[in-house]
This record gives structure tokens, sequence and C-alpha cells, in this order.
């Protein structure tokens, strides 16, 4: 195994697949950040989603997508990146390969799929034969890749540096740009059969660490989703509604279902319901540290 692999592989508590398989997505969003940022992408394009939380902001959860999204609305050819992809991942001797997703519908998002095959990635980061038993000759492992190309208006950026495999640079959404994101995810995302408990894990972080969503961004996202008229002012008392609503609907059991996969502590989990979220929230919002 490559000694930088090996690096990024020693921080991981390593035991069942599910933790090498996390572990192994994870390093492989860290080696395509690091592959994009030696391109001019982030001269173009911020990084963002649950994911840039996780590697630059400390989220305590596992993320599987990368999210991007234009910094401003121009022509763009995702295609354009695939083979500093593919060089960089046969650098460190992974053959993960970028796929373009055929669009079903009209829309704003540019997607793509990185695949490789998750026993032949499991055995070259040195899994014991017991966790490989478990995992199927032809399984694969799947990392969404997704840009929006004609994003929103109003977020703000910020650049982090990352270490491993080799330092880079990348343009980051600022945490508020990010908890609005995240925000108009809880409250428009189409959840049909499945609900996203990721995010209402991600807004609890969000919220214990005091962070105000950049509200330009929110009400731009709300606006393109139909929720909020452009003429109306959007205010934390507005949010505030919305959030109520939303927090009435969820089937909060379908959503621990969800997140529990991507924690290591499900015992986070045990008080999630419509009171609790609504409690928490009127905390946060009045700057509260402790609940009464």
């Amino acid at each position: 195994m490559n000694s930088l692999i090996s690096q990024m592989i020693s921080k991981y508590q390593l035991q069942s697949k599910e933790d090498y398989v996390n572990a192994l997505k994870e390093i492989a969003q860290e080696i395509a950040l690091s592959a994009l940022a030696r391109s001019d992408f982030f001269e173009y394009a911020a990084f963002y989603g649950g994911t840039a939380l996780r590697i630059f902001y400390g989220l305590d959860r596992f993320s599987e997508d990368l999210d991007f999204s234009l910094i401003e609305e121009k022509n763009f050819d995702l295609s354009k990146y695939f083979k500093i992809l593919d060089d960089t991942f046969k650098l460190y001797g992974f053959s993960f390969k970028m796929q373009i997703k055929d669009k079903t519908k009209m829309s704003n998002i540019q997607s793509a799929f990185l695949k490789g095959n998750t026993l032949e990635h499991i055995m070259l980061i040195e899994a014991n034969s017991k966790v490989s038993n478990f995992i199927q000759k032809e399984e694969v492992i799947k990392i969404k890749f997704e840009i929006d190309i004609k994003p929103p208006l109003g977020a703000t950026f910020e650049f982090k540096y990352g270490l491993l495999p080799s330092p880079y640079k990348v343009r980051v959404y600022d945490q508020e740009s990010l908890f609005a994101g995240k925000i108009h995810a809880l409250l428009c995302r189409d959840w049909k059969q499945r609900v996203k408990g990721r995010d209402l894990y991600d807004y609890l972080f969000y919220i214990s660490k005091k962070i105000n969503p950049n509200l330009t961004h929110l009400k731009e996202r709300l606006i393109e989703s139909k929720k909020w008229e452009s003429s109306k002012e959007f205010t934390l008392e507005d949010l505030k509604e919305l959030l109520f609503q939303r927090f009435e609907e969820i089937n909060y059991e379908h959503a621990k279902e969800d997140v529990i996969s991507f924690i290591v502590e499900p015992s986070k989990l045990d008080l999630w319901s419509e009171e609790f979220f609504k409690t928490v929230t009127n905390c946060w919002l009045n700057g509260k540290n402790t609940l009464k």
C-alpha cells in the first residue's frame, strides 16, 4: 500500500465492512479534491454539502457525495477533468473511474459517478480476510459527483487546505452559506419514502456551533424552489415558521434509519422527535446554550 494512503487510513478505527467502505470513500473523496485542486477547477467552482462540512469543518458523520457549485453561471464541461482524476487515482494505486450520469430530465446539475470495485480497493487498504469475506466480487463503490451549473446567488466562500494525499487548496462555501444550503435541503428535499435523516443530523451540528445561515443565499434557494416570493423580505422568524412546519411532517424513526450507518454513536439519535427539534431550534434562535 502507498505510504501516503497508509497515513490516511491510519486515522480510522476499522472493524466492520461498513467502517472500511466509509473510510475508502472518504479517502477517494480527498484524492479527488487534491486532483481537482491541481487543475483550474476551483477557479470556477466551490465545494459544498455534507462532505465539505465533514472534511473541512469537523462534521462527525460520513458523507457519500461530492457536491460543487459554479461561482457564477457559465458554460462548463465536467468531463474536462476526468483525465486528471483518473491519472491521480492511478498515482496512488486506485482504479476509480468517472462515468457521466445520463440525464432523465432537464436540470441545472451535471452529474457523474466515481466508481470502483469494492473488494479490490478494500484489499488495497489491507482489510483483514474476515471483512473481505462479506464483500461480493462484483460489488461496486459509487461516489456521486455533482456540480450546479446555475447556482443561486448570494453564497460566500473561503479557501481551505488539505494535507493528504498531498497539500492542496480548495474554494469552499463558508459555514454560513453551507448552513443555508442544508436548511434549504431540509425544507425542500423531496423525501418521498426515504426521509433524509442526514439533513436533520447536519442541522443539529450547525446549531450546536451557533452558526447562523446566510439568509440572502437561503432566500435565493427558496425562491428557486418556489418556496418563497422574491418580493417578500425573509427573516429568522420566517425561517422558524418554515422549519416548524417541516418538523411536524417528519417520520423520525425513518430519519434515524437513514443516518445511523453514517455515525459512530447511535445514542445521539435517541431524543429525536418533533418536540426536540422545535425546542432546540427555539434555543438556537434565542441564543441559549442549554435547554430548559
